[in-house]
């Protein structure tokens, strides 16, 4: 953008650049707001239920769905047998022999893996169906952790891989070597980053129909994109793009880039209505988001820097690990790569060397989430500027000011390839000196510490890229594998702006918005273009790939918006500005350079009594051609495609500018730490941001505000769990905290402008800044209030009193159950206590030894029959919270001494994992009665596992009770049940 243009745009901008108010909150507040779940669907639409893996990874031997198909309702059932004739494996970046279909076909790989689909009339019976289904597997070894994977002797999850390390590859920008042996300090770390994903109000939401064989699939998703990923669904579906129909809906509860994950599916959909012959709605529930939507990516990562005496790091060295889940999902190894071109960051450091390992392990595929390789890549420099800081007693302040890249510098080009369009690194410091408080922050730490407390400050500086190359992900290939395939590079972002035959102004983007207010800066930039006011613009952000202007780069990821599609939108405007400013010249009898545009009408701009209703003019087109003046062509509808000529592709030197804009950061945080709860109060947060022009003062805070609340989950609270064995161990949001509103401190927030060159508004994004920011500043300032040297994320209390030298109390004596991580894996139980029992020790041991008897007393036993000496099997209904699951089980009694002793142990399998368990009980006499004592250990992985710690520790001691109170009953001889059983059986006759 030149600089008259902008000129003329800042002239005549009214609208752009104000906290106008969102035009999408009064539909979404008076509850009219059209989400996945409200969409109409047409007559005879079925519903999907998927059956899931409950096991990390195990060999998948067989499917009987006879059972689910005789339930009435139940239509149809989808299996793996069923791709091959329909679809092929999803496409990968990575050449190697692995494959992944939309349902597992011999192997699973993951907790949570879909393994078949049932359809039926309703959701419910769907669900029953799932319960139904028998899955036989045998279960294999699981490498759950980056270390597990690379070992020797790992469990390989792909065997014609041959090694969980699927991509290998190293990069040299510079003389790194020279630099390091030059250097006066060589200063390293290694770090962990650990996985967790977003949580969205609205999951995952999918109708799809099979059409026919001439006219493919119809679907409407709350995919978000990035449409590259359109392409992996038809060809995954064995369809022309233009044989596969995709469709959004008016809004989406949210995404921060989990909804990209819809994508796999939007396929299995696709699928089971070719299965079902009817349309299909699947609605994800929350257990099976947190489980098997996706996951940010784990890294481990070691970091060095070579630094010179006075602080100026030279010299940089990655070694890093990503750990991307069981498959290499589309459109990884995204996260790697997208920050590849930037890895410097902020400063200017000439030298650089990268190894990127790409590793599989036995939990859900890794995707884009908020900021995707941002947090990864800052967790590790940001805490090694800290960690250099400290070594070289140097005020962080003033190492940021000596490495930053000067202000004059712009367009910077990084030792990787990243074309930094502009910034001023060092105003943002006396920025934040000046108007965040700063000198007040660094004296109430000597205030706190002066008496005893715990109060540390943390500093982080970020460069935000934003409009991501297409090319970027090709980095992963050698040179010659690159122009094998042809280069592939660009952001094409398109927009439509259209006048009606009444003179509205109408928009449609491609796009995928949620919850931004795309629609309202859209208005905003079309009436400041045209001249009329913004609640005249209709905006239309349904994407539909049959009917809009489109491109693979299409959607609602990387920041696209106020650079790409914003900037886009209002080049169409113009243009349309343009057509009708010819129009009007003909008509008024002027100049095209002297129309003017303002107020809501069209008029020279030196006879104002000439104007015109912009209504009226503009629409007079439609009504009559024949009046068009020469050359120019009937029609007010401009459809603008633009990509930025700086995205070029991956060079011979693997370098790569990976974005078209990139924004800055820099963040403060002051926290103090309760000696007690190890809890993190943040007492201050302070960011900083440069994202070129501000199209909505108002909306970009909020973006801000959101993306802090994000990044401070991942500081504190947001982690996936997986024990040994891969089980899921985070299913709820009891073990998988999320912050609230309460737990979310308002940030101070501070803007600068240096507008990009390479937008057409000199916009940059800023929606995923802070999510790549607070994660490490918070973990800096607490380090820095601990003085330690290694924090791990997240900072939880018990994280933090262990970073302190204390350790959590042991647990109170009595009767109790106690979940705690497995040696094997899976959660398990122990608990232990004593019960007084109306019936004497042998009566008790008659009950035990009696099948019948024993059944009774068993919880949720349908059925016991014996099977070898005191063994028997069982069918058994359990359920701990929202999971019920029916187990097909073996019972054992030994180690027999009656009437004295003996022990119970039993084993199940049930389509939502496995459980089992031993026990020891003895009997004493005690008065007329028993005291009967008990020690067991009981183990559950799968789906029951996944819904944590608490729900398992309440439904082990409901489960307890029921047996005792059961087992004491029957050998007392009472017929009568208990006030809950009672209580049980009316509520199981209502339901």
């Amino acid at each position: 953008m030149d600089a008259s243009n902008q000129s003329t745009l800042d002239a005549t901008r009214k609208h752009v650049g104000t906290r106008r108010q969102r035009v999408e909150d009064q539909a979404i507040l008076t509850g009219r707001g059209q989400y996945g779940d409200d969409a109409a669907l047409r007559p005879g639409t079925l519903h999907a239920a998927i059956v899931r893996s409950p096991h990390a990874h195990a060999k998948l031997t067989g499917i009987d769905s006879t059972r689910a198909l005789a339930l009435p309702g139940v239509r149809a059932v989808l299996t793996g047998p069923d791709l091959a004739a329909w679809s092929r494996p999803f496409v990968v970046g990575v050449k190697q022999p692995m494959e992944q279909w939309s349902l597992a076909i011999d192997h699973v790989r993951y907790v949570g893996e879909p393994v078949a689909v049932v359809i039926a009339e309703n959701r419910y019976l769907a669900e029953d169906g799932v319960d139904l289904i028998q899955v036989a597997y045998e279960p294999l070894g699981a490498a759950v952790s980056i270390d597990d994977a690379i070992a020797d002797d790992a469990p390989v999850l792909h065997e014609k891989v041959g090694s969980n390390i699927v991509s290998d590859r190293s990069f040299h920008y510079g003389d790194p070597e020279a630099a390091f042996a030059a250097a006066a300090h060589r200063i390293g770390l290694t770090v962990r980053y650990p996985r967790n994903s977003c949580t969205p109000i609205e999951c995952a939401v999918v109708v799809a129909e099979y059409l026919s064989v001439q006219d493919g699939y119809d679907v409407q998703s709350n995919f978000m994109g990035p449409f590259s990923l359109h392409t992996v669904m038809a060809l995954a579906l064995k369809v022309p793009g233009n044989r596969l129909r995709h469709r959004t809906f008016a809004d989406s509860g949210g995404s921060f880039g989990v909804k990209q994950a819809v994508f796999p599916y939007a396929v299995l959909m696709c699928l089971a209505s070719r299965k079902a012959g009817a349309p299909v709605k699947w609605v994800e529930d929350r257990l099976e988001h947190l489980a098997a939507a996706t996951s940010a990516t784990g890294r481990l990562a070691h970091i060095e820097a070579a630094v010179d005496a006075d602080g100026r790091i030279t010299a940089l060295s990655f070694d890093q690990f990503d750990d991307c889940g069981g498959y290499l999902r589309a459109p990884e190894p995204a996260t790697f790569y997208r920050m590849h071109g930037c890895l410097t960051g902020a400063y200017d450091i000439r030298n650089l060397a990268v190894r990127n390992r790409v590793v599989l392990t036995n939990k859900t595929p890794a995707g884009l989430v908020r900021g995707f390789g941002g947090p990864q890549v800052y967790f590790a420099l940001e805490r090694l500027m800290q960690r250099i800081a400290q070594q070289l007693s140097i005020d962080p302040l003033e190492l940021y000011r000596r490495n930053f890249i000067a202000a004059d510098a712009f367009p910077y080009r990084a030792a990787a390839g990243a074309l930094i369009d502009s910034g001023n690194y060092q105003g943002a410091l006396d920025l934040v000196r000046n108007e965040g408080g700063l000198d007040q922050l660094l004296a109430r730490r000597d205030e706190v510490r002066a008496r005893g407390g715990l109060y540390g400050i943390g500093y982080a500086a970020i460069v935000e890229p934003s409009i991501s190359n297409m090319g970027y992900i090709t980095t992963v290939m050698p040179r010659e594998a690159r122009e094998k395939a042809g280069p592939k590079n660009g952001a094409i972002a398109a927009a439509t702006v259209a006048v009606d035959p009444l003179g509205g102004v109408s928009v449609v983007i491609a796009s995928a918005p949620a919850g931004q207010g795309h629609k309202t800066v859209c208005a905003q930039i079309v009436a400041d273009v045209l001249g009329v006011d913004p609640d005249n613009v209709t905006v239309n952000i349904e994407f539909d790939t049959q009917k809009d202007g489109w491109s693979v780069a299409a959607g609602n990821y990387s920041s696209r918006f106020a650079g790409a599609v914003a900037g886009t939108v209002h080049l169409a405007a113009c243009r349309l500005r343009d057509k009708l400013a010819s129009i009007a010249a003909s008509q008024l009898g002027c100049q095209t350079d002297e129309i003017i545009f303002a107020e809501g009408k069209i008029a020279p701009r030196n006879r104002p009594e000439a104007a015109q209703p912009f209504t009226r003019l503009a629409a007079n087109p439609h009504w009559a051609p024949a009046l068009l003046p020469e050359g120019v062509e009937p029609g007010l509808r401009e459809t603008v495609f633009w990509t930025p000529p700086q995205l070029t592709a991956p060079d011979d030197q693997d370098r790569v500018n990976t974005s078209a804009a990139y924004g800055f950061a820099f963040d403060v945080c002051a926290v103090e730490v309760d000696r007690v709860t190890g809890r993190v109060h943040i007492d201050r947060y302070i960011t900083t941001h440069d994202a070129g022009r501000i199209l909505n003062p108002a909306l970009a805070d909020g973006q801000i505000r959101g993306a802090f609340a994000q990044g401070l989950g991942a500081a504190l609270m947001e982690e996936f769990r997986y024990g040994q064995d891969g089980s899921f161990q985070s299913g709820t949001f009891a073990d998988y905290l999320v912050p609230t509103t309460c737990e979310v401190p308002e940030p101070v927030i501070l803007h600068m402008e240096t507008p990009s060159p390479f937008t057409p508004l000199g916009a940059k994004g800023l929606g995923e800044g802070n999510n790549m920011s607070t994660p490490v500043c918070v973990a800096n300032a607490v380090a820095d209030a601990l003085g330690v040297s290694d924090v791990t994320l997240p900072l939880t209390p018990s994280k933090v009193m262990a970073l302190m030298g204390m350790a959590d109390p042991p647990p109170s004596a009595g009767s109790q159950a106690i979940p705690k991580a497995s040696a094997k894996g899976g959660k398990s139980l122990s608990a232990s206590g004593e019960v007084r029992l109306a019936a004497t020790p042998e009566a008790v041991y008659a009950v035990l030894m009696d099948p019948a008897a024993l059944a009774k007393v068993i919880p949720g036993c349908n059925a016991l029959t014996p099977n070898g000496d005191n063994r028997y099997r069982a069918d058994v209904t359990v359920g701990v919270g929202m999971i019920k699951a029916r187990y097909a089980a073996e019972v054992a009694l030994s180690d027999l001494n009656p009437p004295h002793s003996l022990r119970l142990s039993g084993t199940g399998i049930s389509s939502v994992g496995t459980a089992k368990g031993s026990g020891l009980v003895t009997l004493a006499v005690d008065g007329a009665g028993t005291l009967l004592s008990y020690d067991y250990e009981a183990e559950v992985s799968g789906k029951v596992a996944a819904v944590g710690g608490r729900m398992l520790e309440g439904a082990a001691r409901i489960v307890l009770r029921q047996l005792f109170d059961q087992l004491g009953r029957q050998a007392a001889g009472e017929t009568k049940p208990s006030w809950w059983r009672r209580l049980l059986d009316r509520w199981e006759r209502k339901s």
